[in-house]
C-alpha cells in the first residue's frame, strides 16, 4: 500500500515503552485513519498515549475486538506479537494485509542497508558498525536499536548508509516481503525466543531471512562456525568470515574476546579501510547492560551484563575476565527451550563464586557445584561485596529472563548499577 489517505489502519501493540508510537505518528502524517489497540488498559499506557496527544487517533485499550482486525484496510503489528495471535489470524482469514513498522521503512528507504542479526552481540556490533560508517559519510541507525527511522525517510539519499539491528521477530515479517539487506552481518547464534517461533529450527530459519533474498553484488559477513554456514549465500553474493587472525587485535575499551569478534564483524561489514574503521571505535565505551562497567571501588569492578538472557551469553561474559576473579550473579525467570547444565559446570569451574537469584535460582544452585542461592538481586550484590577482594569482578550476567523480580532486563540492570554504587 502506497497511498494511506483515508485508509483505515489498525496498529496492534502500543506498549508501555512506546513500540507503536512512531508508526502511529507516521501513519497519521500519511493521512490514514488510525486505530491503536493494546491488551493493556489505559492506566498502564498513559505515558505512551501522552506522546500521541493531539493526534486524530482512536484507541481501543484493554478491550481488544476481532472486528478491529477484520473491518479495516491494513493491520500494523508490533513485532513482539506472535503470528498465532487470534487477532492476526482473524485478519488473515479476512484477507486483510498485515505488516510492521520495519517493513514500511525498508520499502521506502534510499541508501545502502546494513542488516545485523544474531542471538547475542547484534546491538554492540550495530553500534560499532554505525561508528565506522559515520566516519566516512552520513549514517543512520535503527531497527531494534535506537529509534524508528520512519521520520528520517525524507533525509535519506542514495549515498547514505543505514544500519538496522534486526530481531528474529522483524526478520519473520521481512521474509514475508522477500527482503534482505545489501550487507548481512551475523553475530553469535544460539537458541532464544522459541515460545514465539515455536521451536529452535523456526527461530534460526527466521534469522536466515537476512540472507535468503539477497541478490548479486550483496555481501554476507558471518562467523566461521557450523551454524552460521547454514546461512547460504545467493549467486553472486560475496562472503567474509570471522574471527580472522589476519585482522589482529582491535583496540577497544570494552572487554572480552566476544567483543573482538563483534568488532571484526563490523569492520568486515563496513568495507572501509581497516585503519579508518579501527580509529572510529577506539573510544567506544559499550552500550548499557552489555558488559557495562557501572562502578569500581576498592579495586573491585562491577559489570552490568543484564542483556545476557541465555546461557551461552553468561558463559561468554564470564570468560571475558581472568579465571577465579569473577563473582557471577545468575538467575531470574524461566525461558522455554533453554538448558543451563553446561553453563553451570563452566561457571563453577571458572568463577570465584556463583550466586543465584529469582524463580529458577534454586534450580541453578543445585546444578552449579559450590553456588549459593540468595533469592534476590539486592542480597546477591550485598553478599558479593562482602566476599570480593581487590582485583575481583562482580558480574551480573544472569543467563535468563528478568520477569518476576523485574519488569525487563533494563530495570534489572539499572537496579544492579544502583546497588553497586550504593
Amino acid at each position: 500500500m502506497d497511498d494511506f489517505r483515508n485508509k483505515r489502519v489498525t496498529v496492534l501493540g502500543l506498549g508501555r515503552f512506546g513500540g507503536g508510537i512512531a508508526v502511529a505518528k507516521w501513519l497519521v502524517g500519511q493521512g490514514a485513519k488510525v486505530l491503536v489497540t493494546d491488551r493493556d488498559p489505559i492506566d498502564n499506557l498513559r505515558d505512551s498515549v501522552a506522546q500521541l496527544d493531539g493526534l486524530p487517533i482512536e484507541y481501543r485499550l484493554g478491550d481488544q475486538r476481532a472486528s478491529d482486525f477484520t473491518d479495516t484496510d491494513l493491520v500494523v503489528t508490533s513485532p513482539a506479537v506472535k503470528p498465532t495471535s487470534e487477532f492476526l489470524v482473524a485478519a488473515r482469514n479476512a484477507s486483510v494485509p498485515i505488516t510492521t513498522e520495519i517493513c514500511f521503512f525498508v520499502e521506502r528507504a534510499q541508501g545502502k542497508i546494513f542488516g545485523v542479526t544474531g542471538t547475542k552481540g547484534k546491538s554492540t556490533t550495530s553500534a560499532l558498525l554505525d561508528l565506522m560508517l559515520a566516519s566516512a559519510g552520513p549514517c543512520f541507525v535503527g531497527g531494534n536499536i535506537g529509534k524508528s527511522l520512519l521520520s528520517e525517510l525524507p533525509k535519506l539519499t542514495d549515498d547514505c548508509s543505514i544500519v538496522l539491528e534486526l530481531s528474529s521477530y522483524m526478520l519473520h515479517w521481512l521474509g514475508r516481503m522477500r527482503w534482505s539487506p545489501n550487507v548481512a552481518c551475523l553475530t553469535m547464534l544460539g537458541t532464544d525466543h522459541v515460545d514465539w517461533h515455536g521451536g529452535t529450527d523456526d527461530y534460526i530459519d527466521a534469522k536466515r531471512n537476512i540472507v535468503r533474498f539477497q541478490t548479486a553484488g550483496d555481501r554476507i559477513v558471518r562467523r566461521d562456525d557450523t551454524l552460521s554456514q547454514t546461512f547460504v549465500e545467493q549467486p553472486g553474493v560475496t562472503v567474509a568470515m570471522y574471527p580472522d587472525p589476519h585482522i589482529g587485535h582491535i583496540d577497544l575499551l570494552i572487554p572480552g574476546e566476544h567483543n573482538q569478534h563483534n568488532a571484526q564483524a563490523a569492520l568486515l561489514a563496513s568495507g572501509l579501510d581497516p585503519d579508518r574503521a579501527r580509529n572510529a571505535v577506539r573510544n567506544f565505551r559499550g552500550l548499557p547492560h552489555r558488559l557495562e562497567l557501572v562502578h569500581e571501588s576498592n579495586g573491585v569492578r562491577y559489570y552490568n551484563d543484564s542483556i545476557a538472557t541465555i546461557p551461552e551469553a553468561a558463559t561468554i561474559a564470564c570468560d571475558a575476565f581472568e579465571p577465579k576473579t569473577v563473582i557471577q550473579i545468575i538467575g531470574g525467570s524461566p525461558k522455554p527451550g533453554l538448558t543451563w547444565d553446561a553453563m553451570c559446570l563452566h561457571l563453577s569451574a571458572r568463577c570465584k563464586h556463583v550466586l543465584t537469584i529469582g524463580q529458577i535460582g534454586q534450580a541453578l544452585a543445585d546444578r552449579c557445584p559450590g553456588a549459593d542461592y540468595v533469592a534476590t538481586l539486592d542480597v546477591a550484590v550485598a553478599h558479593a561485596r562482602e566476599i570480593a577482594r581487590p582485583g575481583d569482578v562482580v558480574l551480573l550476567s544472569p543467563a535468563t529472563a528478568s520477569f518476576g523480580e523485574f519488569l525487563n532486563f533494563e530495570k534489572r540492570g539499572e537496579r544492579f548499577a544502583q546497588l553497586a554504587r550504593s
